[in-house]
C-alpha cells in the first residue's frame, strides 16, 4: 500500500475538491477523451462530457454545458489541460445540482449544509435571501451595535454590504449557538480598517466551522467583497443550526414519545436532526389519519396538504376547514400560512415557496413550528438521558472531532461520529485529504454500502494504514469501527488529528531535514514563547492543573501577536466564572488571528490534555506561517536561530485556494 501514489494536481484547492478515486475516474475520462480526436479543445467539452456521470446528459442538456463552459472560457479553440477539465467538471456539477428537476442531488440528509459554500454557481435564490433577512432582523434588531443599521431591506442588497464588517456574521453565530464567541473579541468600530474586518472575518470563519458549517471554499476576501451566493450559503447554514438546535433528546425529551422502547430510543439518539423533525411531522400526521409518508422536505410537501393537517393537529383552534378542501394548492398553501400566522409562528417561505417545494425555507418553517409548538407531552420518561461526567466529555470529543472532519468537506456530512464512520469511507477520505495517495481506492468500497463484509473491508484499511502511521491500535480490528465501539473510535480520531498537525508542523519546519516533530517539541516552543515576554508562567504538561486560568494561553497568544490581547478585558482566572470568561476570549482571539480549533471552554478550565494539546498546537502552526517581517520584534537571535530556524516561507492564506494541506491543519 505503501507504493500507492494517488493523482497529484498543481492548485492545492482545485486537490480538495475530490477524493482520489474521483480524480482516477475523472482522469480516465479526460484520458479517452483526448485519445479520441489527439487533442481536447473547449469547444469539444460540451458533447464529450455528455456521458459523464451528474453533468451528462440526465441532468444538463448539451446547450446548457455548453452556456456554462463558455462562460468560464469563451476560447472554443483553446487546448484543455486536465486542471481546467476539473475545474469545468466542478462548474458543470454545480449547475446540475442547482437544476430544478435534475437527478443530481445529495442523497446526505445534510445537503443544505453542503451545498450553498462548496459550487461555484454565482446564483441567489431571492426568496431565501428575504427569508434570511427576516430572520436576522428578529433576531439582531435589538442589539445594541447592529441596530443603526437594521432592519435591512431584502428588496435591497443591502445585507452584502453590512456583511462586510464581519461583525453580524460573528452575532449571527452566537444566536444560533450561544457563547460561541467572546463579543470582547468583535472588531465594533463604526469604522474598521482592512486588517480589522479581516480579523472579524477569520473569527467568523473559524467559529461557523467550530458550530458545524462546511466552509471549505470560502475566505474573508469573499465577504469583503461581498459574494452573494458565498455570504448566503454561510447565513442558510447558520440559521439552519440554529432552528434545529432543539431536536434532541437532551434539548427536548419530550422526543422519546416518538419511539417504543430504549434500542429505538438509541437510534433516535444518533439520528440527524433533519431525520427527527421528519419523524415528528410523520408521527404528528398520524394522528390526523394523513396516508402519506413525508420524506423530504420538497415534492412531498408542495401540494400543503400535509401542512393543513400538521397544523390542524398541533393547533386545531386555529384550524379552518377550507385549508383542506381547497382545490387549487397555491391557494391552500395560502390558507396554510394563514393558520401558521395565528398560532404565532414566523413563515420563512411564501405559498409559491411551498408550491415549488423550496427544501431549505420548508425545512426551516417546519423546524420553526417544532420550536414553536411540538404536541409533545412530557409524560414519558427515561432514565439513561442522565449523563455521567464520563459521558459528557465523551459527548465533548465526539462534538469536536465531527466538526473537525467535516471541516475537511467531505462527500457525506457527519452527523455522529460513532454512527456516520461505520462503513468507514468517511474515514478513508479523512486519510485522503491529511495524506494524500495513502489510501488504496481499488480495494475500497464507495457507500451505499449493503452488505457488512464490505463496511469490514473498509475499516480493515483504515486500520491498516492507522498503524502504518504508527498509530497505538493493540488488538484494535476494522470491526471494531463497524460496531461504533465509542472508545476506540474516539482513540482514533484523536491519533488521526495529532498526526494531522504534527505532519503539518514538520511541513513548515522545512530546515529540519525532515526531523519529526514530538509533542515534547510544542511544549517548548510555547514555554520559551512565553518566556521571552519576560513571564514567569510556565507550562509543565498539557495536563498542569495551572492552566485551568488560562493566563499562560493568554500570554502566549500575546508572544505571538502583541497586538490581539486586550488585557483591560482579562480576569485574574481565581473563580470558576473567572476561568471560564477567560478561556472563552482565548477560544475566540485563537480563532480571530486564524487558528482552526474545535475545543470549548470546559476543555481549557478542566485541562482536556488532548484539546490543549491541539490548541498549543495550532497557535504554534499559526506562528511558523508568518513570514519572518511580519513577526513581533521581541524574538531573540538565539530563539530565531534555533527553535524558530525553520519557518517556511510560505503566508497565511485564509483565501478558498489554501492549500489541502494547510487547509486540513483544523484542530
Amino acid at each position: 500500500m505503501s507504493g500507492y501514489v494517488g493523482i497529484l494536481v498543481s492548485d492545492p484547492w482545485l486537490q480538495n475538491q475530490f477524493t482520489q478515486v474521483e480524480l482516477r475516474s475523472l482522469k480516465t475520462h479526460f484520458m479517452s477523451m483526448k485519445r479520441e480526436s489527439g487533442k481536447l479543445t473547449i469547444g469539444d467539452l460540451p458533447a464529450k462530457m455528455s456521458r459523464l456521470k451528474v453533468v451528462g446528459s440526465d441532468n444538463l442538456t448539451e446547450e446548457q454545458r455548453t452556456s456554462v463552459i463558455q462562460d468560464l472560457h469563451p476560447k472554443l479553440d483553446d487546448d484543455v489541460d486536465f486542471e481546467f477539465f476539473l475545474k469545468v467538471y466542478l462548474q458543470l456539477q454545480a449547475h446540475a445540482t442547482a437544476t430544478p428537476g435534475s437527478g443530481a442531488k445529495n442523497n446526505s440528509s445534510s445537503a443544505f449544509l453542503k451545498a450553498a459554500t462548496t459550487t461555484l454557481l454565482h446564483t441567489i435564490s431571492e426568496s431565501e435571501k428575504a427569508s434570511y433577512v427576516a430572520h436576522i432582523n428578529n433576531y439582531l434588531g435589538e442589539d445594541e451595535f447592529l441596530k443603526r443599521y437594521l432592519p435591512i431591506d431584502p428588496s435591497t442588497n443591502d445585507l452584502f454590504e453590512i456583511v462586510k464588517d464581519g461583525v453580524l456574521l460573528c452575532k449571527l453565530i452566537n444566536v444560533a449557538v450561544p457563547g460561541t464567541i467572546d463579543e470582547r473579541a468583535i472588531n465594533t468600530k463604526r469604522v474598521l480598517n482592512p486588517w480589522e474586518r479581516n480579523e472579524n472575518h477569520t473569527l467568523c470563519l473559524n467559529s461557523a466551522k467550530a458550530v458545524g458549517c462546511t466552509v471549505v471554499n470560502i475566505g474573508t476576501q469573499d465577504f469583503i467583497e461581498g459574494r452573494r451566493h458565498l455570504v448566503l450559503g454561510v447565513i442558510s447554514q447558520i440559521i439552519k443550526i440554529q432552528l434545529l438546535a432543539d431536536l434532541n433528546l437532551k434539548k427536548t425529551p419530550q422526543l422519546v414519545e416518538l419511539v417504543d422502547d430504549s434500542k429505538d430510543v438509541e437510534e433516535l439518539m444518533s439520528l440527524p436532526p433533519e431525520k427527527i423533525l421528519l419523524r415528528w411531522m410523520n408521527f404528528q400526521l398520524k394522528k390526523a389519519q394523513y396516508k402519506k409518508i413525508v420524506t423530504n422536505f420538497s415534492s412531498d410537501v408542495k401540494d400543503a396538504e400535509a401542512y393543513a393537517h400538521l397544523l390542524n393537529v398541533l393547533a386545531p383552534e386555529h384550524s379552518k376547514p377550507s385549508a383542506l378542501a381547497a382545490k387549487n394548492t397555491l391557494e391552500r398553501a395560502k390558507l396554510v400560512l394563514e393558520h401558521a400566522d395565528r398560532m404565532g409562528c414566523k413563515r420563512y417561505l411564501t405559498p409559491k415557496d411551498i408550491v415549488e417545494g423550496s427544501p431549505n425555507l420548508n425545512l426551516a418553517f417546519v423546524a420553526h413550528v417544532f420550536q414553536h409548538r411540538n404536541g409533545l407531552s412530557t409524560q414519558k420518561q427515561i432514565s439513561f438521558l442522565e449523563t455521567s461526567p464520563d459521558d459528557a466529555l465523551i459527548s465533548r470529543e465526539e462534538r469536536a472531532f465531527r466538526f473537525w472532519l467535516n471541516s475537511f468537506g467531505h462527500s457525506t456530512y457527519i452527523n455522529n461520529v460513532f454512527e456516520d464512520l461505520r462503513n468507514g469511507w468517511a474515514l478513508l477520505e479523512s486519510l485522503d485529504k491529511i495524506s494524500p495517495g495513502i489510501v488504496n481506492w481499488k480495494i475500497a468500497n464507495r457507500p451505499p454500502i449493503k452488505m457488512p463484509f464490505r463496511k469490514v473491508e473498509n475499516c480493515n484499511q483504515v486500520v491498516k494504514i492507522g498503524k502504518q502511521l504508527k498509530f497505538s491500535l493493540v488488538n484494535v480490528a476494522g470491526n471494531d469501527i463497524v460496531q461504533g465501539n465509542k472508545k476506540l473510535v474516539l482513540a482514533y480520531l484523536w491519533q488521526l488529528m495529532r498526526f494531522n498537525i504534527l505532519q503539518l508542523l514538520k511541513n513548515l519546519r522545512f530546515h529540519s531535514h525532515g526531523k519529526e516533530i514530538s509533542d515534547a517539541d510544542i511544549l517548548e516552543w510555547a514555554n520559551t514563547k512565553v518566556s521571552n515576554t519576560g513571564s514567569q508562567s510556565c507550562m509543565k504538561s498539557f495536563k498542569d492543573k495551572n492552566l485551568s486560568d488560562g493566563i499562560f494561553f493568554l500570554e502566549l497568544l500575546s508572544s505571538v501577536q502583541p497586538r490581539v490581547v486586550n488585557w483591560s478585558l482579562v480576569t485574574k482566572g481565581v473563580t470558576d466564572e473567572e476561568k471560564k470568561m477567560n478561556a472563552t476570549y482565548i477560544i475566540s482571539i485563537a480563532r480571530k488571528l486564524g487558528c482552526s480549533i474545535f475545543l470549548l471552554p470546559e476543555d481549557i478550565t478542566e485541562v482536556n490534555q488532548k484539546m490543549i494539546l491541539t490548541l498549543t498546537a495550532s497557535i504554534m502552526y499559526w506562528f511558523l506561517k508568518q513570514p519572518t517581517e511580519d513577526r513581533p520584534s521581541a524574538i531573540s537571535d538565539s530563539e530565531g536561530s534555533s527553535q524558530l530556524e525553520t519557518i517556511s516561507n510560505s503566508t497565511l492564506d485564509d483565501s478558498a485556494s489554501e492549500s489541502s494541506m494547510e487547509e486540513n491543519g483544523n484542530l
